[in-house]
């Protein structure tokens, strides 16, 4: 008898797990953490970040900067159709996915400071360092009458 992990986040992780390892593209994935890995490097002057996106295109990717989140986010469709002699369908498979991930980068950071390149499935991105500049205490006097 199959018993459920303890350590997965659902019950189901061991019965599906067997579905889901073979399956390579983001649409078959159902476990946030098999999809968009990141790989974090810090320099000097700025943070790297390097996500794989395998079979993604470039213009179904999408970076956005938000109350100082950056939220990339990819989406991925396949269809395979395999028809016999006749022209009748054998096998007709579809498959549609979204994934996105969030990074807080800082409410410091301008969307035109991040610089992005796709290549070979690979999002790079590339953010500047900012320190948070220290808030200026005024002090604010009520007026007093009388």
């Amino acid at each position: 008898m199959m018993m459920p992990s303890i350590f997965g986040e659902s019950l189901f992780d061991d019965f599906f797990d067997g579905f889901t390892k073979p399956m390579k593209h983001l649409g078959g994935m159902t476990n946030q953490t098999t999809v968009m890995k990141t790989d974090v490097k810090e320099h000097d002057k700025a943070y790297e970040l390097d996500i794989d996106l395998p079979g993604v295109k470039k213009e179904d990717v999408k970076a956005e900067l938000k109350d100082g989140y950056l939220v990339v986010s990819a989406t991925h469709g396949s269809s395979k159709d395999e028809k016999n002699q006749e022209g009748k369908y054998i096998r007709r498979e579809r498959y549609y996915g979204t994934a996105s991930r969030s990074f807080y980068v800082g409410e410091q950071v301008r969307q035109e400071d991040i610089k992005a390149k796709f290549e070979n499935g690979i999002l790079k991105l590339v953010i500047p360092k900012v320190e948070k500049k220290p808030e200026i205490e005024t002090n604010k006097y009520i007026q007093i009458e009388g």
